[in-house]
């Protein structure tokens, strides 16, 4: 996979997902959550579930995975880039975007933007700063 998020400060909290056995998910990819408990890797416009603290191999029988929820990131903007101060959310695998207003109030938001970012550029991401 491409576009893991890098560690800037943090991880502050952490929590396990279930994910499914038989699927490789890289260290610090972004997943998305499904009911219940559910973490995968993110595909789109997706609630967010937390960024994966290791990694998991196809063969490995894991069926939990334990995934950051807060913290400092550099993440990959999907390509409009944004200002600092926007809430963004998942736009993709291991990427990001400004959020719009109706996800405002969906709990899709990853987190806020910490600087301006350029289109396609990584930049830093307060995750977990949901207000």
């Amino acid at each position: 996979m491409a576009n893991e998020a890098i560690q800037v400060e943090g991880p502050y909290n952490s929590h396990d997902l279930t994910v499914a056995t038989g699927t490789a998910i890289p260290q610090f990819s972004l997943l998305q959550l499904s009911d219940p408990r559910t973490g995968a890797i993110s595909d789109g416009a997706n609630i967010f579930g937390g960024i994966t603290l290791t990694e998991k191999t196809t063969t490995d029988a894991v069926v939990d995975l334990g995934v950051c929820t807060s913290g400092y990131w550099n993440l990959k903007d999907a390509g409009a880039g944004g200002s600092a101060g926007a809430m963004v959310v998942l736009s993709g695998a291991n990427l990001i975007r400004d959020a719009v207003a109706g996800e405002l109030l969906t709990g899709a938001i990853v987190g806020k933007r910490m600087q301006d970012a350029a289109a396609s550029e990584v930049t830093e991401i307060h995750v977990g700063a949901f207000a």
